[in-house]
């Protein structure tokens, strides 16, 4: 990924400039869009992000307790953080069971994600069948704003989140209509709809 936007001072995407510029819309409302133009500038990336999602949280945690299911997450990361860079990726924040990475294509998002459902397949061979471990990864594409570099927010996260956590099952790789536009048509693609919360979510489903 590019090196993090700085000036003289240190990183432009920080939490504390982000609130001091939505401070000044309100104290300034005048000056609305060009302080709006300004955190579009200096937050957002056009990137591809990937949000992983380990499987069987809940099954894993009644059955062996959340020690057994911290273990779980653990190899989970060994296995999939050292993929993710190696193709470029960049690791933004791990929460519980869930991995929010940026990629600068989503072709390379794609690649690691490929390449992590079948390390874990080769892994879990040698494990038993309730300690398996298992990704649900969805994939967008779009502006997304970046704070810290260690948070991350837009549309096209929120879709990816909803893909990655909700909609995909274990070992599926799924790619809002934004990130499929951005592949090489040749690549095999399944179309499916789903409803959620009232809303039709078309996506795609990776061969």
């Amino acid at each position: 990924m590019p090196d993090v936007d700085r000036d003289d001072d240190g990183p432009l995407n920080t939490h504390a400039r982000l609130d001091a510029l939505l401070s000044r819309i309100i104290q300034e409302p005048e000056k609305r869009q060009a302080i709006s133009e300004e955190i579009e500038r200096d937050f957002t990336r056009r990137s591809a992000v990937m949000v992983l999602d380990m499987s069987g949280f809940t099954r894993t945690t009644q059955r062996h307790g959340i020690v057994e299911f911290l273990l779980m997450v653990h190899q989970m990361r060994l296995l999939a953080v050292p993929t993710i860079q190696g193709l470029g990726g960049k690791l933004v924040k791990a929460e519980a069971d869930n991995l929010y990475c940026l990629f600068e294509t989503v072709e390379a998002a794609v690649r690691a994600a490929r390449e992590i459902v079948t390390r874990l397949s080769t892994v879990n061979v040698l494990l038993p069948v309730d300690r398996r471990l298992y990704a649900s990864i969805g994939i967008g594409f779009g502006d997304i704003l970046v704070l810290d570099e260690e948070d991350l927010f837009g549309d096209e996260v929120n879709l990816t989140s909803k893909l990655g956590e909700d909609v995909a099952q274990g070992g599926q790789i799924l790619l809002t209509e934004a990130a499929r536009a951005e592949l090489d048509p040749g690549v095999e693609t399944t179309v499916e709809r789903v409803s959620i919360s009232g809303l039709l979510l078309v996506y795609h489903v990776v061969g």
